[in-house]
């Protein structure tokens, strides 16, 4: 009997740390998310410069850089 009650406990979010757990994994979860949006950017930086900077693709254009200066 005592084992229904401590996973009806551990169901229902009672049995201690369980709650602490839960946010520490809600927190978490969070933190890879923007951690993964932060790579996909900067994977799309690095894309964007190493196009700007490939010399096949001047094509007898000025560069952005080059016109300012």
């Amino acid at each position: 009997m005592w084992r229904w009650v401590a996973q009806a406990e551990s169901d229902g979010g009672e049995a201690p740390g369980v709650a602490e757990e839960n946010e520490e994994i809600r927190r978490l979860r969070a933190e890879n998310r923007r951690l993964r949006e932060d790579v996909a950017i900067l994977k799309a930086a690095t894309t964007f410069s190493v196009g700007e900077l490939d010399p096949r693709n001047a094509d007898g254009r000025l560069h952005r850089r080059a016109a300012f200066t």
